[in-house]
């Protein structure tokens, strides 16, 4: 479950009392891992997995109620910032609200020597508050189109060296927490950044960009599962090369920055490590492509190292290859298992679950696919009965199959299984959180307090204890 989709009172899920909260509730229901979606500012359509930077953190999640009871918002500014839905993450208000808001707090702010010295500390998080200080300068124009290259607000700069203290020195009291109650937290890594973000600003050499900094080719993927056009994010290619020359440093500095947010992390698309899908810049979709050699393993080796007691988890999802499988072995990290993938047709898939394998990662969906309950509505009647008749579902209302399903994730041999809230809940696709190449109308599905407190907890509470999963 993201934060976005954690329940509250103001707009979106954010590094308070609620969050410590659901720790306690899921510690209370046998899970002891949390798996988050990155923590990074979102697109223009709410996305985080193209964001302006790799390290910056989104301004949405910092609590309002701490900075209420820090003296620096007064209560009718906390009351006048209440949502008006609990189901949604309300982003146009968001956008609208919150950053004037996060402004007056940061000028009551007055320890002005911890955030400096949280600064030096994070040399990346001071080139992000620079980057989007210049951005605001420039009237949001992309970075390629800057006019204005010098600092000359001040105040917005202070704001955003605010909003990042707050944002990671709230999210550490939320880690320490979960910690300390035998919970770890898995967070994610976008494969790629978007063109138009600090890093490609502030490193555009380790970026295949051209002297203006726009990309001639792009990333996606082919045609595949989730849409017959493929998808075409367009997101800036690595320069893999230039990376390499120097160790894979600016990667070696993502992952310790990361790692030092969290218990362990998930690596989005790595397949791409042994190969990439290349898209010239002038496509309209991801279908006329190529694939290019990836860093393999000479990139894998970096990112290990001081990390060998920390969860790598890699998202071996898609087209994959021998190749790919091979890598993915090599590098030890566990690899994904999904069981919405395991009955495409009548072959024996890795994904069924007497395939998985220890090092492994097992999951009825992730947030790319459909809720478990949605999935068995929406799939083929022959699909369905091939899963059906998997699980031993025997009954007639196949629409209270769900637990079945999810039994067979957690009786697997995989070292973790996961589920998303969602599954918890056993809700159908109007929860799902993200449908992949469509842009429109994601990312926003929250969770209430109630619907987790009524659901089946003595169920999962079962399972965790009956599969050794405490």
């Amino acid at each position: 479950m993201h934060i976005s989709s954690l329940y509250g009172d103001y707009s979106t899920g954010s590094f308070g009392k609620n969050a410590k909260d659901f720790i306690d509730f899921i510690k209370d229901k046998g899970f002891s891992v949390w798996q988050v979606l990155p923590f990074t500012v979102t697109d223009f359509h709410n996305s985080p997995y193209k964001s302006v930077s790799a390290f910056g953190g989104n301004p949405y999640f910092v609590d309002l109620e701490l900075l209420f009871e820090d003296g620096l918002l007064t209560r009718a500014e906390l009351d006048g910032a209440k949502q008006k839905s609990p189901w949604v993450s309300e982003y146009e208000r968001l956008a609208e609200e919150r950053l004037p808001l996060l402004r007056k707090a940061s000028k009551r702010f007055k320890d002005k020597a911890a955030i400096d010295k949280f600064m030096d500390s994070h040399p990346h998080i001071e080139s992000f508050c620079r980057f989007m200080t210049l951005r605001e300068q420039n009237n949001l124009a992309t970075w390629q189109e800057w006019k204005i290259k010098e600092i000359t607000d001040t105040d917005t700069l202070d704001m955003w060296r605010f909003i990042e203290y707050e944002f990671f020195t709230q999210w550490a009291e939320i880690k320490k927490y979960a910690n300390k109650n035998g919970v770890k937290i898995i967070g994610d890594i976008p494969i790629y950044v978007s063109d138009d973000s600090c890093d490609v600003w502030e490193n555009p050499e380790y970026f295949c960009v051209n002297t203006k900094g726009y990309p001639d080719k792009v990333a996606g993927v082919p045609p595949d599962y989730f849409s017959a056009d493929g998808q075409l994010w367009g997101n800036p290619l690595y320069n893999w090369a230039a990376m390499k020359a120097d160790g894979f440093k600016w990667w070696r500095e993502r992952m310790r920055h990361t790692l030092e947010m969290f218990d362990g992390v998930r690596i989005d698309h790595f397949r791409a490590v042994e190969s990439y899908w290349a898209v010239d810049s002038k496509e309209k979709t991801a279908k006329n492509g190529k694939w290019l050699p990836g860093p393999g393993i000479d990139f894998v080796n970096a990112i290990k190292e001081g990390n060998e007691d920390k969860i790598i988890i890699a998202e071996d999802l898609g087209d994959i290859t021998d190749e790919v499988r091979a890598l993915v072995e090599e590098s030890g990290f566990p690899g994904m298992r999904i069981l919405q993938f395991a009955f495409l047709d009548d072959g024996d898939s890795i994904h069924q679950p007497h395939n998985y394998i220890k090092n492994s990662v097992a999951y009825t969906g992730t947030h790319d696919n459909n809720t478990i309950f949605g999935y068995l509505w929406e799939c083929s009647d022959a699909e369905r009965r091939r899963l059906l008749e998997y699980c031993n579902f025997t009954g007639d209302d196949w629409g209270k199959a769900s637990p079945w399903l999810i039994r067979a994730v957690f009786a697997s041999v995989s070292d973790l299984a996961i589920i998303p809230v969602q599954d918890y809940l056993m809700y159908g696709s109007d929860t799902r959180i993200n449908k992949p190449g469509i842009a429109q109308g994601n990312w926003s599905y929250r969770v209430t307090k109630d619907q987790l407190q009524n659901a089946d907890g003595e169920f999962f509470r079962n399972l965790n204890r009956i599969y050794k999963r405490y």
